[in-house]
Formats: structure tokens, C-alpha cells, sequence
């Protein structure tokens, strides 16, 4: 029900972000209680979207296989687990530092928003991308108790990363929400303007990593990275058509996937004196 391995997507960055706050690695019960954080969180709000949309799952072909639909998981079960993820989550942010575990509340307000927002806005996309926007925020805030300009830029690029694959993949379920009335810029735009959006959102998202790595004085390992994972975007826009959405799952997850990879490991590279605990 709940897919660990997209995790792959935010959890890259909140480490990146890590990272830099610290030149390095922080302790190592900061950094097992950040991704015990991430991991949690992740679990209430996945969770939670599968109890709210169970209904539309149900009726949709792609979804129809999922947990609830099938009777794998009750809706009171899958409601349980999502609540009891999110006291953890919270529990973990007391152990880090005051802000962050105030700062929770909202957190998981805003990962809870997320599962209502297509039924009201067609901006259902920015709200998932900031739902993993704020994570190398709160990362930041893990290791230094402060906000610079450093980790709004990487999570303004990833609300734009994110939101920009998130069209991406509701391209599949056009007919579908159509029918059912909900809201994506998909549905707002079509197909073929959404696609032009997300190309926007993702040229947008590079400029300010690429603005993120200046304003840390990043060398060319950094830039090279940029290079690769611009050629990335373009080879995801080049899989989808308004004609051809047969890969669409190839350029959601694989292509995203390696760009997270790709951008944590060109972050590594680039710190001063490498990763190192502190």
C-alpha cells in the first residue's frame, strides 16, 4: 500500500539538504531520526490518500487493483495505520529540535490537504509538489534550528520538480477525472498544454538548482550533474506524447528517480571537505 521506494523522490533531497546545513554528516542519531521522520511522514500521508480516494480508486481501471479496492486493507485499518505514522512523525520532530516539532503540525496539515485538493483546484500538482518541497527545509532546520536562502531555493525547485512530473503522471487518468469531475491542470488545460506546463515547471526547477549551487560557490562536479540531469528532463519529455502515453510509469518514476540519485551524489561531490560526522 504504502511504497518505500518513492521515497526515492524527496528523500535524496532532504539529504542534500542535510548535508550542506552540516559541511558534512551531522550525528548519526540526527540523521537516523531524519529519515525516520521522512519515512513516517511519508507513511500518514500515502496512507491517507489511499483511505480518502478509495471510492475513486475503486472506479478507475489503474487504481482498481489497490489495497482497499481489492479488500486487501480495511478503510478503518488504512485510517489507523496513516494516524499512527503521523504520531510517530511527530514524536521523532521532539526529538530533533522545539521548531521542528511545532513546525509538524502544519507538516502534516499540509500532507493531509493534499489528498482533498482534487476535488476543489486544478492545483492539486504545486500542493503535492510542496507537500516534498518543505522536506529539505526541514531537514535544514534539523541541523541548524534556522532557514537561509539555500534550502527555499532547492524547495522552490523541487515544488516545480515535483509538480512537473505530477502532470506528467495525471496525463493517464485525463478520461477519468473528466468523467468524475475532479481537478488537475490536465483536465484544465488537456493533454497537450499540461505536457507544455510541466516542460515550464521543470526548466524552472533546474534554474534554481543551478542558482542553489552558485549561491554555495559549487564547483564543476555540481554544474556537470545540472548537465546530466537536464538532458534527463528532456529525455522524460521526449517519452510522453499526446498520442503516446504508454510511458508514461518510465517517465515518472525512473527518469525522477535518478534525478533525486543523481543530484544527491553531485551535492556529495561538491561539499568542501566531503562528508565527514561531525
Amino acid at each position: 500500500m504504502v511504497k518505500l521506494s518513492h521515497s526515492i523522490f524527496a528523500l535524496p533531497f532532504a539529504l542534500s539538504s542535510m548535508l550542506v546545513a552540516a559541511d558534512g554528516l551531522p550525528s548519526l542519531r540526527l540523521v537516523v531520526l531524519i529519515i525516520l521522520a521522512m519515512v513516517t511522514a511519508r507513511n500518514a500521508a500515502m496512507a491517507f490518500n489511499r483511505y480518502i480516494d478509495a471510492e475513486y480508486d475503486s472506479k478507475n481501471p489503474r487504481t482498481s487493483i489497490r489495497h482497499i479496492p481489492q479488500g486487501i486493507f480495511s478503510k478503518r485499518f488504512v485510517l489507523f495505520f496513516s494516524l499512527i505514522n503521523a504520531f510517530v512523525f511527530v514524536m521523532i520532530t521532539s526529538r530533533i529540535n522545539t521548531l521542528c516539532f511545532w513546525l509538524s503540525f502544519p507538516a502534516l496539515a499540509l500532507l493531509y490537504l493534499y489528498s482533498f485538493t482534487k476535488r476543489f483546484t486544478n492545483a492539486s500538482h504545486l500542493i503535492l509538489g510542496l507537500s516534498l518541497g518543505i522536506t529539505p527545509v526541514g531537514a535544514w532546520l534539523a541541523v541548524t534550528g534556522r532557514v537561509t536562502t539555500a534550502p527555499l531555493l532547492m524547495g522552490v525547485a523541487v515544488i516545480l520538480w515535483v509538480a512537473g512530473f505530477d502532470i506528467i503522471y495525471a496525463t493517464q487518468d485525463y478520461d477519468f477525472d473528466l468523467k468524475e469531475g475532479l481537478h488537475s491542470l490536465v483536465v484544465r488545460l488537456g493533454i497537450q498544454k499540461a505536457l507544455r506546463v510541466a516542460r515550464l515547471f521543470h526548466g524552472l526547477a533546474l534554474t534554481l538548482l543551478f542558482i542553489f549551487g552558485k549561491t554555495l560557490g559549487f564547483g564543476w562536479i555540481y554544474h556537470l550533474t545540472l548537465l546530466i540531469i537536464a538532458a534527463l528532463f528532456i529525455y522524460e519529455h521526449t517519452l510522453i506524447t499526446p498520442r503516446d502515453l504508454s510511458r508514461v510509469n518510465a517517465a515518472f518514476f525512473t527518469v525522477n528517480g535518478f534525478i533525486s540519485l543523481l543530484f544527491l551524489a553531485g551535492v556529495t561531490l561538491s561539499l568542501p571537505r566531503g562528508p565527514h560526522f561531525i
